[in-house]
């Protein structure tokens, strides 16, 4: 059993009076995260059962066990939510968790080192690449299209990128 934990999740703030919680999923399919059970906090000292009872402009309401008002709920606000890596449905060849990003060097098709993946962003057109250049004081935004980045191979650890001409510096 898998102890790596992917953020599925965060409780955004409390919703009525009776404990119920906004929650946005991370998910694809957003509504699957009623279906990882149990989701634990970051450091695994909280583990919610949450069960989905409505749908708002950006998430839905849920309940957490234990939660049964607004006091309660209000608490939970910013909790983000983990799931066993295990308990995440296997992805099609080019298909990859965020989590499994993070962390990876980043190569131009010459094979020179470009970085290394911060985060992975995604504001509305798409996913993009936050990646740390050496000799640079900010990130670069790398989008994670198909022409941008070429090759994902996860067994060595790398990206192979074909960036837009003047974003990383020459």
């Amino acid at each position: 059993m898998s102890d790596e934990k992917i953020n599925v999740g965060a409780i955004t703030g409390s919703y009525g009076l009776h404990g119920e919680v906004r929650l946005k999923s991370f998910c694809a399919d957003p509504e699957a995260i009623g279906d990882y059970h149990p989701l634990t906090s970051a450091d695994g000292t909280g583990v919610y059962a949450i069960e989905l009872t409505g749908i708002i402009k950006g998430g839905f309401t849920a309940r957490v066990n234990g939660i049964q008002n607004k006091e309660k709920a209000d608490a939970l606000k910013g909790v983000k939510l983990f799931a066993r890596r295990d308990q995440l449905p296997a992805l099609p060849d080019d298909e990859f968790y965020h989590a499994d990003l993070i962390g990876l060097t980043v190569l131009d098709t010459g094979g020179a080192t470009l970085g290394r993946v911060h985060a992975v962003e995604n504001h509305g057109a798409g996913d993009i690449l936050e990646v740390t250049a050496a000799g640079l004081s900010t990130t670069v935004l790398l989008p994670f299209t198909r022409n941008a980045v070429p090759t994902v191979d996860l067994a060595a650890g790398r990206i192979i990128a074909d960036p837009p001409a003047g974003l990383f510096p020459e």
